[in-house]
C-alpha cells in the first residue's frame, strides 16, 4: 500500500487511528513527494531526526519519482488540473501508486476520486467523520 501525505501528518499530530494503521502495516511505501512535503513542513532537526527514526521503525519504502510515474503525472494533470483542481503533488503521489498496482490510503480521497482505476482506501482520523 501506498501511504498518502495526510495519514502520516495526522500520525505526527497523534492520531491513534493513523498510529495503528502504520503500525499495522510496516514496510509500506511513500513517494518520495510525500517524504519531501513531510521534511518541509518541521520545525526543527529534531522533528527531521523523529520522522526519519519512525520511517526505520516502519521500515517505510521510498518510492522515487521515475520517467514513468512522471509521465503519468502529466497525463493526469492534464486531464485533471482544470476539471478537478489536481495539484502536482497529487498527480506524481497517484501516479505512483498507479504504477505500483496498489492502493493509495489517504483520508483526502476526494482529491483522488476522478482518477480512472485508481484504489482508493480511505482513511479517517479519529474524530473526524
Amino acid at each position: 500500500m501506498l501511504i498518502d501525505t495526510d495519514v502520516l501528518i495526522w500520525n505526527l499530530r497523534g492520531d491513534q487511528a493513523a498510529a495503528e494503521l502504520l503500525d499495522a502495516h510496516p514496510g509500506f511505501i511513500v513517494s518520495a513527494v510525500t517524504y519531501m512535503e513531510l521534511v518541509q513542513g518541521l520545525r526543527n532537526k529534531s522533528e527531521f531526526r523523529a520522522l526519519r527514526q519512525a520511517m526505520r521503525q516502519w521500515r517505510a519504502e521510498i518510492l522515487p519519482i521515475d520517467e514513468q510515474i512522471c509521465a503519468r503525472a502529466v497525463f493526469l494533470l492534464e486531464e485533471h488540473a482544470l476539471s478537478h483542481g489536481m495539484k502536482m503533488a497529487d498527480a506524481l503521489i497517484a501516479a505512483s501508486a498507479l504504477d505500483l498496482g496498489q492502493a493509495l490510503v489517504t483520508a483526502n480521497d476526494r482529491h483522488y476520486r476522478c482518477i480512472d482505476g485508481l484504489s482508493i482506501e480511505a482513511f479517517r482520523p479519529i474524530g473526524r467523520p
